[in-house]
């Protein structure tokens, strides 16, 4: 009886523990207990200290965070019948923690299926081309009509990433051979363009080099037209300078001077061993002023000594 009484003190109060932990729920913010009593709805308890009455009360956890699924490769048709496979991922969350329990059995596993046949479905109304070159679009649809299905279920499809789209291998071939020829047509397009630049450039290089050849031209044929012009501006001023001198001399010399230069002259022309003997058509002219001259100047002579004798007689 001694050994009895401390193996039931112990198992009372394991009996009491496993009891206080079923009636007093500790639920954290991120979570919500659905709470069933007698099989009725009782509403929905948290965050924080719950309490749930045993043999009255049932509760389910409710996780309330984003979570996300993992869809397998599906393989669907596309429009214009070619297989792709596919797989994406879908995230979501609980926002509705009653209908998640009341209105489906396995709100994951029901989500989970409604993804691959809303997949198949959407596939089906694109052709190949548009899947391959427009995901973002398909995510979007896929968000949209996945979110229409289970809102009824109080899950919200928050987003949809498609992270791989396989076609068959002969498709991936044609590609391959097409994204070939695509590169070597922009290699051709860039090297023809980069020709047709270089090309440009040399023109216009042989251009300007040409303009700049002609305006040295220009401009030395003008700076030799102004050196000449300026040379015939000084030459001209030169015998301008020198005429108007002679003329100054000119005007001081008397008619006796140009007479007397006027017979040196013809002296000169008859020492010359020249046969031919040139005659002024003026000689007699010529002659009539030399005797003139003469006598002014024996005038001139003979009055100056009267003039003389004339002083020494007064004397």
């Amino acid at each position: 009886m001694d050994n009895i009484a401390p193996i039931l003190l112990i198992g009372l109060v394991v009996f009491l523990f496993i009891l206080l932990s079923s009636v007093v729920r500790i639920v954290p913010e991120y979570e919500r207990l659905v709470v069933l009593a007698l099989g009725k709805y009782a509403g929905t308890r948290g965050p924080g200290l719950t309490i749930i009455l045993p043999l009255l009360e049932t509760a389910r956890r409710v996780d309330l965070r984003e979570r996300f699924l993992e869809i397998p490769r599906q393989t669907a048709i596309s429009k214009d019948n070619t297989a792709i496979d596919i797989d994406f991922l879908v995230y979501y969350r609980i926002v509705n923690p009653k209908l998640s329990i009341l209105e489906v059995e396995n709100v994951v596993a029901a989500s989970l299926n409604i993804a691959a046949t809303t997949l198949r479905a959407v596939i089906g109304d694109i052709e190949l081309d548009d899947v391959l070159a427009k995901r973002e679009k398909i995510n979007d649809v896929l968000r949209v009509k996945l979110d229409e299905v289970t809102e009824r279920w109080g899950l919200k499809v928050t987003r949809v990433e498609i992270r791989e789209v396989e076609p068959p291998t002969l498709v991936q071939d044609a590609m391959n051979r097409q994204m070939s020829a695509e590169r070597e047509r922009r290699a051709t397009v860039t090297r023809a363009e980069g020709e047709r630049a270089a090309a440009i450039m040399v023109a216009e290089g042989a251009k300007q080099s040409a303009i700049l050849t002609a305006e040295g031209e220009r401009q030395a044929l003008v700076l030799r037209a102004e050196g000449e012009r300026q040379a015939q501006v000084l030459l001209a001023q030169g015998r301008a300078a020198a005429l108007e001198a002679l003329y100054k001399q000119a005007k001081e010399v008397d008619e006796n001077t140009l007479m007397l230069q006027y017979l040196d002259t013809l002296s000169s022309v008859g020492s010359s061993p020249s046969t031919k003997f040139i005659i002024p058509m003026e000689l007699t002219g010529l002659a009539s002023r030399l005797t003139h001259a003469i006598a002014n100047a024996g005038m001139g002579s003979g009055s100056s000594s009267n003039g003389a004798s004339a002083n020494g007689a007064s004397e």
